[in-house]
Parts: C-alpha cells; structure tokens; sequence
C-alpha cells in the first residue's frame, strides 16, 4: 500500500544544496522508508541500519574509521544509537561538501543532544516526520496554513461530521495502525510499540532507574493534553522529584512523543520562560492511553473537546514542514484568562489566530480571546479562524471566519504530489 509523503519534494530539494540531510521523528512514522525511497532504484544510495547489532558496534568502537570507509553518498538510519558519528560526518563534509552526501534519519532530536548541533551548524538541514497527515492518507498535499495567511477569504469546503471527526481522531495517523481496522489489534499495537520505545530507545538516550515512571508520565500527560504544564502538580501526582519530572519530560520530548507550545507574547523573551501546553503527537495514541473509544468521544463532549483541539494542532505542525509560509506555532493567554487555542507567527510578523470548537456552532462569543490577541498584535494581526464541526464556512468580520475543521485537508494544491511507500 502507497501513501504520498508530504514532505518527499522538500527532502528532494535539500539534497540539491545541502551536504547532510536528517530526517527525524517519533519510531514508526516513516522516515525509513521515505529515506529509502527518495530516489528511483537505480539512484539509490547505499544504506546502513544501526539496529543492526554489529554494524553498531563497528560504528562506536571506530567512528572515524567508519566514516572513512562509507561511499559517497550514503543513508544513516537511526543515527542516535551512535552520536559518535556526527564529528567524523562534520571532518569528511569539510573535505567535501557534495549536496545530499550524507542522508540520515534518527528517532530521537539528535541535535538537542550536547555538542552535537554546533558540530553541524551549516552543513545540515533538518525535517521532522510526524505520524500521516489526513491529506497524505487521502493523497493530498494540504495547502491550509498558506490560505490562511492569504489575502483572500477561505473559501467554502466539503464539510465533515462529528462521527468522521472522531473516527479520524482515534485512528491517528501511524501507517501500522491505519492499516488494521480491528481497535483490539490496534490496541496491541499501541501496546507494543509504548514498551518497546521505553525499553530500547530510552535506554539508549538515558540512564533511568524507575522506568515504569515513563508510562505513567506519559498516560497523565494524555490526561492533560491541551493545558499549562504544572510540573508541581505531576510531580506530586507521580511522587517525583521536580528534577527527575524535567528529566523525563525532556525525554519524551526528545523521542517527539509530546509537544511542547509555547506562549505567544508581543515580548519575544516572556515566550521561553512561561509555561507552555502540552499536546500528543498522535491523537491515535492519546486515545488509546486514556482508554477512549469512538463511543466514549461521541458521549463525552469535554473529552472530545481537548482530543479534538490536540488533532487540530498536530494537522497544523504537520502542514508546518511543507507550507510555503515559513510559520511558528504557539498558544495566546492572557492573565485575564482570555485565550486562543493556537497562534500562527510568520517570519514576517503576521499572526493568524485559530480557535478549535468541537461543536456544529458558533457564536460572535467564540472569538472574544481573538479579539483580545488581535488588540495585542496590533496591525500584524491578519485573520481570525475558529475550526468548528459545521457546514458553513461563516464570515463575522473582515477578519473573522468560521470554517468546517475539515478545512485541513480539504484545502489542498492540486499539483501531483510524490508518492512513496507506507512501511518504514
């Protein structure tokens, strides 16, 4: 079964310029097999897998050595198993900056590990594969974010329902549970896949001795998707220390299992200090740790409220990789409690303000914390967006709209978009 990669014509191009490419993101979510289908089978470069045991131990016993015998062009898969490999990668690009030499994929933000990121600074480019988009599973390549910061309204899209909704938001977006229809079967995927993560990836990255404290991190953290993170609060919850607690979020941070959003401030300096919301990076996996199915969803409007507005972030942190609008993404709250879900800053300044409602309506009330981020963006505040489980696409205002949430992937280019295979 083939699936387009979203991201395969902005790697493409990376190889064109680039000596080292690194393609990371959470285990089973592509990467892989993107990586080795990048080029037709007669251009493929040679690749190496340090799952494999010995290749591993021939790589950390002499990392020079073995970055002097790799041929030109080459794939590194799961390069965090050996860090030792990115000094001698820095010595033979020095030596030879030939666009697309080294391709290489982690399953851990490598360059959030120490020294690792100045020892490449200009000679890499980095893309991050989340789990499927709802436009790759469609086949389409989403164009959303770029209509947003438009000049032009959004305009009116095929509507979606609350039951599709749900049925998307608990199937998530990893190629291996898309593929099974049957929920136990996914449940033991999703089952597998928390243990094993835990029990080769973190060991590789940390030295931990409590380390069913993960697990449970993780399932409270799905509990708490959408809201400010306390670390006081978890830390009591878990019986950790506060310390620890960092040490373990930064971890799950690091395997792209959580996401962190920042704050949104006029002050660019308030938006590192101050707390940020905390999010899944699949709402397929958030489901099954809060022990949710599609009926629970349909029953439970404040549980499907905080999935839907973490299934609405992650479609838009998707769309960030391959959107021609170069944007960051944040939350907007004010002391005086007024909020918008999720602010969209482009590199120009412009800020585009999206409210997730996982409702079938919506009133002039809705867009009250818009109102407030808009008075403090100022002449940069472009348009105002609430993402609603409707049918109409509703103007309030020149710069507000409500628009059916299927709009994500309903708006989408109309130019071929590369396929490539679905199993990493």
């Amino acid at each position: 079964m083939l699936l387009p990669r979203n991201l395969k014509p902005v790697i493409l191009e990376a190889t064109k310029d680039t000596p080292v490419i690194l393609v990371n993101g959470a285990r089973q979510t592509g990467k892989s097999t993107l990586i080795r289908h990048l080029f037709p089978p007669d251009q493929r470069p040679d690749y190496f897998s340090f799952d494999d045991l010995a290749r591993l131990s021939a790589a950390r016993s002499g990392p020079q050595s073995f970055v002097d015998a790799l041929p030109e062009r080459v794939v590194l898969d799961e390069i965090q198993r050996v860090p030792e490999l990115f000094l001698p990668i820095k010595l033979s690009v020095d030596q030879n900056r030939k666009p697309g030499r080294f391709l290489i994929t982690g399953s851990a933000d490598v360059l959030s590990l120490p020294k690792i990121a100045d020892s490449l600074a200009g000679r890499i480019e980095v893309h991050t594969i989340w789990p499927l988009s709802q436009g790759e599973i469609r086949g389409r390549l989403e164009n959303f974010i770029d209509a947003a910061f438009s000049d032009k309204s959004l305009p009116t899209v095929k509507p979606t329902t609350i039951t599709e909704v749900i049925r998307y938001a608990t199937t998530g977006g990893y190629p291996d549970v898309i593929r099974r229809d049957d929920p136990h079967r996914r449940a033991s995927w999703y089952d597998g896949y928390i243990t094993s993560l835990m029990e080769r990836d973190v060991r590789d990255l940390a030295n931990i001795d409590q380390l069913i404290a993960l697990p449970n991190l993780l399932q409270l953290l799905a509990s708490r998707a959408g809201a400010l993170l306390n670390n006081a609060d978890i830390s009591r919850s878990l019986q950790l220390n506060v310390s620890t607690l960092r040490r373990y979020l930064g971890l799950l941070e690091l395997l792209f299992l959580v996401v962190p959003l920042r704050p949104w401030y006029r002050n660019v300096g308030k938006r590192l200090v101050k707390s940020p919301k905390i999010y899944l990076n699949d709402t397929g996996l958030l489901c099954h740790l809060l022990s949710c199915n599609e009926k629970a969803l349909s029953t439970n409007p404040t549980l499907f409220g905080g999935v839907f507005e973490n299934f609405v972030l992650m479609e838009l942190i998707k769309q960030l990789g391959w959107s021609k609008t170069r944007a960051k993404i944040y939350h907007y709250r004010t002391v005086s409690g007024q909020e918008v879900d999720i602010v969209l800053e482009a590199a120009d300044g412009r800020i585009v303000g999206i409210e997730c409602k996982s409702s079938s309506s919506v009133s002039a009330d809705t867009f009250k914390g818009m109102h407030s981020l808009k008075e403090d963006a100022g002449k940069k505040f472009h348009r105002g967006i609430v993402l609603y489980i409707g049918t109409s696409t509703v103007s309030f205002s020149k710069q507000f709209q409500a628009v059916p949430a299927s709009a994500l992937w309903e708006l989408f280019s109309a130019s071929k978009n590369p396929r490539t295979a679905l199993e990493e």
